[in-house]
């Protein structure tokens, strides 16, 4: 008993208690509406603006085989770039626009209230048609924003705490939150639904990149100062929540094709 006295009280105790509804909690709280953030992000880079071909769309690809496949794959085969349109298609399963009433864009995967506090990002080693860099993914105009050139696996590798497999993936994923964006309307609950949303856009990654035969690992072991510091984030109001890498799968030589 003493131990487990010991472990209470700690800061995800405190987060668990101060997120939670309460009926008290509620009362009195009115949404600003002049006020409403963005839904969307742009930045005004001088690199320029890469315009994303069509999703390489893979024909009957069956849900229920992708789901009894998926695992966390950290062996890549890094000599193979992969093609523009399989990056497309990866990036439109986790956030791309499927339908629009009006001003609001509904998206693959779903967010607490319609408000996608999440945004993307691409640490690209090895994609065709594309240099290495830092790209930002804007689901409304489906297209990269380069943000900085160069190879950058190695240093994305070092704030993952050192694995490897970020130096060997073809492209890694990095996901942030714009807090306001979803604390406009839900307050402190937000930060709950911020890191769900993250949950759902990283399974699409996963289920997408198994119907390309492509290997996948979330990754939620960081140094967080120092992916928000080579992204340029103030760590408060946009933060890095979540990374995955994507890669092609290492081939036994002594097997058949599938």
């Amino acid at each position: 008993m003493k131990g487990k006295k010991e472990m209470s009280g700690g800061i995800g105790e405190t987060f668990q208690q101060e997120t939670k509804y309460t009926p008290e909690k509620l009362q009195g709280h009115t949404l600003d509406w002049d006020n409403v953030p963005s839904p969307y992000k742009d930045y005004e880079s001088p690199l320029g603006r890469i315009s994303l071909p069509e999703p390489e769309f893979v024909e009957g690809a069956d849900l229920w085989p992708l789901l009894f496949r998926r695992r966390s794959r950290r062996d890549y085969a890094p000599g193979t770039p992969i093609s523009r349109p399989v990056l497309a298609a990866l990036l439109w399963a986790t956030q791309g626009v499927t339908a629009r009433y009006g001003d609001s864009h509904l998206r693959t995967a779903p967010s607490a209230g319609g408000l996608y506090p999440v945004e993307t990002y691409l640490s690209v080693r090895s994609v065709e048609g594309l240099e290495p860099g830092i790209y930002h993914f804007r689901p409304h105009r489906f297209d990269l924003e380069l943000l900085v050139r160069g190879d950058h696996s190695k240093a994305f590798a070092a704030a993952a705490l050192y694995q490897d497999l970020v130096g060997h993936a073809q492209v890694t994923f990095i996901w942030s939150a714009i807090v306001e964006r979803a604390r406009w309307k839900y307050r402190q609950r937000a930060y709950r639904y911020i890191y769900l949303d993250a949950g759902h856009i990283a399974q699409n990654l996963y289920l997408a990149a198994e119907a390309f035969d492509m290997g996948v690992c979330a990754i939620g072991a960081f140094f967080d100062d120092d992916v928000n510091r080579l992204m340029g984030f103030d760590g408060t109001e946009e933060t890095v929540i979540y990374m995955a890498t994507a890669g092609l799968k290492v081939r036994d030589p002594n097997s058949s094709p599938a």
